[in-house]
C-alpha cells in the first residue's frame, strides 16, 4: 500500500497556535469515525480560537512503518508522555507503568512509605516498648487536656494527671533501676480509707520521701496515692514550690494532715525532720527524736490506723562527714552538707550513690478503738508515739542484718 500523504499545517494557523503539541491521536479518530472508543476522547482545546466548531482536525505525520496509524485507545503500559488523553490507562502510573525513555519505574511511593513506616515504627518500638503507639497515644491526650486546660487541681494544689503522667515517669527510673528499691509489706495499707504512713528520714535531701511516694503509687494493688507532709522550707524554694504542690504534698500542719485522713487520703509523715534528714554519717539508721506525737493525736482525732515505715538505703547516698554550719546560716538552711564529692566535684558531687534500697510497710497500728477525745491525752500520745518509734527502729536492724551488702 502507498504511503499516505501528509498534510501540511497552514503557516498562519501554526503561527496562531504557538508551539507544536503532540497530536498522535488526530489521524486515527478521522479513520475510525463512528466506531466506539473505550476511553472518552477530552474536548477541543480553547487555544484553537478562530477554528470553526465542526472543522476537522489536521492530521498528524504518520510513521511509514505503521500505515495505519496508532490506535484509537491507548492499552496499559504504553509509554508516559506519548498520550495526551485525560483519564487514559497509564497516565498516573501504576503496575506496568514505564518513564519516558521505556524503562519500568522503581518502588511506587505507597511501598516507600510503608517502607519508612516500617523503620521509623521499628526504631520507636525500641525505644518506647511494644506498646509504644499507645504511649504516644496517651502522651498525645495529656498534652490536648494541658492546652485545654481539660485537669482537675484540689485545693491542696494536688494534680493527679500530671503526677501519673510526667513526675512518677520521671522518678519511676530511679526507684526501678538505679535504687532497684525492693518493696515489702504493702499490703499494709488498706484499699480504702484514711491512713497515716510514719517513716524514718535520712539521706541528705529528701530523696527517701519520693521513693516511698512511687512505692506505694506503682505497688499497691488499688493504686493508691501518698501524699506526703513537707517542711516550710520546701514551699518558699521557687521550683520546688510548685513541684510539690502538684505531686500532691502539702505543708506539714495538723490542719491539712488531718483534712487529708477525713477525706479518705493515704498521708505520709517523716516526725524525724531535718533532724533525721541531716544527721552525720556515723549515726546512720539511729532514729532522732519523733517529736511531741502530733502525727499521733491527728490518727486519734480521725480513726486512722497508721502504718510504721522503714527505709534501708537512703542513708549511704549522700554519706554525710561534715556540716558547715557558717554556710548553712548565710544560705538559710538547716545545714550545709560536706560528704566525700561534695562540694569538691562541683554539680557533679550532686550525684548520688546507686545503692540497693528496702522500704518495708509494717503492720497497721489501730486507732479506731480509741474515741476522738483521746487525742488529748499526752500519755496516750506518748505512748502510741514511743510505739511507732520503736517499730521503726527494730525493722531497721532486722534489714541491715539482712543486706548483704550496700549496693547489692
Amino acid at each position: 500500500m502507498a504511503d499516505a500523504k501528509v498534510i501540511p499545517f497552514d503557516e498562519d494557523t501554526r503561527a496562531r497556535r504557538g508551539p507544536g503539541r503532540p497530536r498522535g491521536r488526530a489521524g486515527s479518530r478521522k479513520k475510525n469515525e463512528g466506531a466506539v472508543s473505550a476511553t472518552p476522547l477530552s474536548a477541543v482545546p480553547a487555544e484553537f480560537p478562530n477554528e470553526p466548531a465542526g472543522a476537522p482536525e489536521p492530521r498528524a505525520p504518520r510513521d511509514d512503518a505503521d500505515p495505519a496509524g496508532p490506535p484509537a485507545t491507548a492499552p496499559e503500559g504504553v509509554q508516559q508522555g506519548q498520550d495526551g488523553l485525560a483519564g487514559a490507562p497509564g497516565a498516573t502510573g501504576g503496575t506496568g507503568v514505564t518513564d519516558g525513555g521505556g524503562a519500568p519505574r522503581t518502588a511506587p511511593a505507597s511501598g516507600v512509605a510503608e517502607a519508612l513506616g516500617d523503620v521509623l515504627g521499628g526504631a520507636a518500638e525500641r525505644l518506647m516498648g511494644a506498646r509504644w503507639d499507645r504511649k504516644v497515644a496517651h502522651g498525645l491526650s495529656f498534652l490536648r487536656r494541658r492546652i485545654t486546660g481539660d485537669y482537675e487541681v484540689d485545693e491542696f494544689g494536688y494534680d493527679e494527671q500530671l503526677t501519673d503522667q510526667v513526675l512518677m515517669s520521671v522518678l519511676r527510673p530511679f526507684f526501678d533501676q538505679y535504687f532497684r528499691v525492693e518493696v515489702k509489706g504493702i499490703e499494709n495499707i488498706p484499699a480504702e480509707g484514711g491512713a497515716l504512713v510514719v517513716a524514718n528520714h535520712s539521706g541528705t535531701l529528701p530523696l527517701d520521701g519520693l521513693m516511698a511516694q512511687v512505692a506505694v503509687h506503682d505497688h499497691h494493688p488499688a493504686g493508691r496515692h501518698l501524699r506526703l507532709l513537707a517542711a516550710d522550707l520546701v514551699f518558699v524554694l521557687p521550683v520546688v514550690n510548685e513541684l510539690a504542690r502538684k505531686a500532691g504534698h502539702t505543708l506539714a500542719c495538723t490542719e491539712d494532715a488531718q483534712l487529708l485522713l477525713e477525706r479518705g487520703e493515704v498521708v505520709g509523715v517523716m516526725p524525724e525532720g531535718f533532724k533525721g534528714l541531716g544527721k552525720p554519717f556515723a549515726d546512720r539508721y539511729k532514729l532522732q527524736r519523733f517529736g511531741r506525737g502530733g502525727f499521733v493525736a491527728t490518727a486519734l482525732k480521725t480513726g486512722a490506723p497508721i502504718i510504721p515505715c522503714s527505709i534501708v538505703g537512703a542513708e549511704e547516698i549522700y554519706p554525710m562527714v561534715g556540716n558547715s554550719k557558717t554556710l548553712a546560716r548565710l544560705l538559710g538552711v538547716p545545714y550545709f552538707p560536706v560528704t566525700p564529692t561534695f562540694p569538691w566535684l562541683g554539680p557533679l558531687g550532686l550525684v548520688p550513690l546507686p545503692t540497693k534500697w528496702t522500704i518495708q510497710f509494717g503492720e497497721p497500728i489501730r486507732t479506731d478503738h480509741y474515741p476522738p477525745e483521746a487525742a488529748e491525752d499526752p500519755m496516750l500520745v506518748f505512748n502510741l508515739t514511743d510505739q511507732v518509734r520503736e517499730t521503726i527502729q527494730h525493722t531497721l536492724y532486722k534489714l541491715l542484718v539482712q543486706r548483704r551488702s550496700v549496693f547489692f
